[in-house]
C-alpha cells in the first residue's frame, strides 16, 4: 500500500514561488524549479493540493525519473517501476510525451515504448495473458525527456486546475483563474480591505479574491481524475472535502467591486459570480475608468487592463492608464497592482512602480506593476 508519494505541482513561469508558498501553507516542504514545485507528502496531499492550490496548473504524481540514453534503457527502466501501486487492473493509461534536447527526440516512439513497458509490467503483476482491458479509471501518464533524464508522471487533476467550474461566459481574452488568484496572492490584500478591479471583464479577479477572502477551496465545486483511483481511499477525498467545508468562512464580509466599460461583460461577470455562489458578495458596475470614484481610505486596485494587442488602439489604452494614474494620485493610502504588456505603462500612469514582476499571461510576456500605498487611520 502506498503511504507517501512524490508530487509535482506545475506552474506558469514566474508563479513558482507563489505555488510553493501555497504548498507550504498546506504543511508540505517544497522545492522550486522552473515551471514546477516538487515535494514528498502523504497520499492525502493529492486530494488536498487539488482542492486548495489556487495558482498551480496541475498536480502530478511523480512515479520516478532516471538517466536514459537509449530506447532499450527507457523500456527496461520504465518496466522496472511499480506501476501496479498506482494503476488498477482495468485502468486506462494513455501516454503523452515531450522531449527537449534529448537523444531520444522522437516523442511518438518514446510514448509507444513507455506504453508497452507499463502494459508488460501490469500484465505480469495482474496475471493477464491478453492486453490490458483499460475500461476503468483514467491515469494519464506523461514521459518528459530533458537531455539525458526521463521523468514519468501521472496527472492527478484531470481538467486543468484553472477550470474552477464557475465560468459560464467569458470575453475574447479571458484571464486564467489560476493567474487571477496569483495576482491577488502577490499582494497584501486582506478580506477587510476594499478591493476594486476597474477592468473586470468576465469577473475572474474579483471572483478569485472573494474565494480567497472567504477561504473557499477553489476546487470545491469540481471533480478530479484521482477521485476514482483505487490506491487513494474514498475516505481520503471525503476528509479533504470536509476539511474544505470546515475551513470556509462564509460569514466574512467583503467589500469587492468589479467595473468594466462593457455592460455585456458586466452581465457575464455577474453570471459567473452567481455560478460560483458569490452573487451577493461582489458589487458589479458598468463604468469607464475615468469615472472611478474612491470613497474610502486604504484599499487595493488589482486589474488586468487591455494591453493594446487585444482591443483598442495605442492612444485609447494610453489615455485609460493616464486616467487611472490621475485618480490614484489623490489616494496615496491605496495600493495599485496592474498586469499589462503595455511597455509604456509607467509613462502614461505617471509614476514609476515600487516593484515590477515579470509574468506570462498565456504566451504574452507581461509585467505586474506594484504601487504600495501608505495606510492611514480613520475614514474619510
Amino acid at each position: 500500500m502506498v503511504h507517501h508519494v512524490k508530487i509535482i505541482a506545475t506552474a506558469a513561469m514566474g508563479l513558482e514561488s507563489v505555488v510553493a508558498n501555497e504548498v507550504k501553507e498546506l504543511g508540505y516542504d517544497a522545492e522550486v524549479e522552473n515551471g514546477k514545485v516538487r515535494f514528498r507528502a502523504p497520499v492525502s496531499a493529492i486530494s488536498r493540493c487539488n482542492l486548495w492550490l489556487r495558482s498551480a496548473d496541475r498536480v502530478r504524481l511523480l512515479v520516478d525519473e532516471f538517466t536514459v540514453k537509449t530506447f532499450d534503457e527507457l523500456f527496461e527502466q520504465t518496466k522496472a517501476l511499480p506501476w501496479e501501486d498506482f494503476i488498477s487492473e482495468d485502468g486506462q493509461f494513455p501516454v503523452s510525451g515531450k522531449s527537449v534536447k534529448s537523444i531520444l527526440h522522437s516523442v511518438p516512439d518514446c510514448q509507444a515504448i513507455v506504453k508497452k513497458a507499463i502494459a508488460e509490467r501490469l500484465k505480469l503483476k495482474y496475471g493477464l495473458a491478453t492486453k490490458m482491458p483499460e475500461t476503468g479509471a483514467l491515469y494519464k501518464v506523461e514521459v518528459a525527456l530533458h537531455k539525458d533524464t526521463a521523468q514519468l508522471t501521472i496527472d492527478t487533476s484531470g481538467t486543468g486546475l484553472h477550470k474552477r467550474g464557475y465560468r459560464v461566459g467569458q470575453g475574447e481574452a479571458p484571464l486564467k483563474e489560476t493567474m487571477a488568484a496569483a495576482l491577488v496572492l502577490l499582494t497584501n490584500w486582506k478580506p477587510d480591505d476594499t478591493f476594486i478591479d476597474p477592468f473586470c471583464g468576465s469577473g475572474t479577479i474579483p471572483i478569485e479574491a472573494a474565494l480567497i477572502g472567504q477561504n473557499i477551496a477553489p476546487g470545491f465545486n469540481r471533480e478530479f481524475a484521482s477521485e476514482n483511483w483505487g490506491f487513494i481511499k474514498g475516505s481520503v477525498w471525503e476528509q479533504a472535502f470536509e476539511e474544505a467545508e470546515d475551513l470556509a468562512n462564509y460569514d466574512q464580509q467583503l467589500d469587492i467591486i468589479g467595473t468594466d466599460i462593457d455592460h455585456k461583460m458586466v452581465k457575464i461577470a455577474m453570471d459567473n459570480a452567481t455560478e460560483a455562489g458569490l452573487g451577493d458578495l461582489i458589487q458589479w458596475k458598468q463604468m469607464q475608468v475615468k469615472d472611478l470614484f474612491i470613497r474610502k481610505q486604504n484599499g487595493y486596485i488589482i486589474g488586468n487592463p487591455p494591453y493594446g494587442e487585444r482591443i483598442g488602439d495605442h492612444k485609447t489604452i494610453a489615455t485609460m492608464y493616464k486616467d487611472l494614474g490621475n485618480i490614484m494620485k489623490d489616494h496615496p493610502s491605496w495600493s495599485v497592482y496592474i498586469l499589462t504588456a503595455f511597455q509604456d505603462f509607467e509613462k502614461h500612469y505617471g509614476q514609476k512602480a515600487t516593484k515590477k514582476r515579470k509574468l506570462f499571461n498565456g504566451f504574452i510576456r507581461t509585467d505586474y506593476y506594484q504601487y504600495f500605498g501608505k495606510r492611514q487611520r480613520g475614514e474619510i
